[in-house]
């Protein structure tokens, strides 16, 4: 059940992941993402709950927060589990590497915002 007062706790999970994700990523390089696989797949993993918690996010936070793109979000993540044969890992260090930092940046104002 998708309700108001866990909106926050979803972004608390997303900025967790997104802290996972940077800290598993400290120093590595696309080569290194490839090669390990045991990186590899925690950072996928890692991409599917930030997914998978904006999808569970009450449709108004998501329609009063139009500038994320929410559809983008989940639809990596819907992506990233039913078509993980076909996970091209340059389009994962893509997102690592320049759409993170941004949204992190949206979360934490979205959190000030309910707190």
């Amino acid at each position: 059940m998708r309700e108001k007062l866990r909106d926050s706790g979803r972004l608390r999970h997303m900025l967790h992941a997104m802290e996972n994700i940077c800290r598993f990523m400290s120093d590595k390089t696309l080569d290194d993402f490839e090669v390990d696989s045991l990186l590899y797949y925690a950072v996928i993993k890692n991409l599917e709950i930030i997914g998978e918690a904006a999808y569970m996010l009450t449709p108004e936070f998501k329609e009063t927060h139009q500038s994320t793109p929410w559809n983008q979000i989940i639809g990596m993540r819907h992506f990233l589990v039913h078509g993980y044969y076909q996970i091209d890992s340059h389009e994962g260090w893509n997102t690592i590497k320049n759409d993170l930092r941004p949204l992190r940046i949206q979360l934490l104002q979205y959190l000030e915002e309910l707190d």
